[in-house]
């Protein structure tokens, strides 16, 4: 199911047949740093990651992560979406792409098209973001889709001080 679109990318809701692009971008190197270790190990992990991940919360929020692909081709390079999570008051955005699709300008594409949706289809009333503080291109990303730093946060259960993110 298309979500939205920009001049170059479809954005859409993940399906099982997407397995082998999830586990290849779960298991990339930028994934891996930025992100973390989902232990996405094969493709029975990738599917399990889509069904409880993904497709839970579109059943549960009508909203979640969602893959990026090439208009032209449908070569899926990315993912771009919207997560409820514990310890944030607000839905936040989140993106990711295979280092081959990296520095083209396809991540402000996606995420904006992806605010714009939350907030003008979904009516949400605010976005907000988190990243590490040494994630510098998700930070100038974040900034030049319009949200800005507000704070640094810590989630339930992690260790980590996050950079929050919000739209004003």
């Amino acid at each position: 199911m298309l979500i939205c679109e920009t001049a170059r990318l479809d954005i859409r809701r993940f399906t099982i047949d997407d397995a082998p692009f999830v586990y290849r971008l779960l298991n990339s190197p930028t994934w891996l740093t930025y992100i973390g270790d989902r232990n996405i190990r094969g493709l029975h992990d990738a599917r399990n990651y889509i069904i409880n991940g993904p497709q839970a919360s579109y059943d549960q929020y009508g909203f979640g992560l969602y893959l990026i692909a090439l208009k032209e081709d449908k070569t899926p390079i990315g993912m771009t979406g919207l997560i409820k999570r514990d310890g944030l008051d607000d839905v936040d955005i989140g993106f990711a792409f295979l280092p081959d699709y990296t520095g083209k300008g396809y991540a402000y594409e996606a995420a904006n098209a992806v605010k714009e949706y939350a907030l003008t289809t979904l009516k949400l009333p605010r976005v907000a973001a988190i990243t590490t503080q040494k994630n510098v291109h998700a930070i100038a990303l974040l900034n030049k889709i319009g949200l800005h730093h507000e704070r640094m946060i810590q989630l339930p259960g992690s260790p980590a001080q996050f950079m929050y993110f919000i739209n004003q």
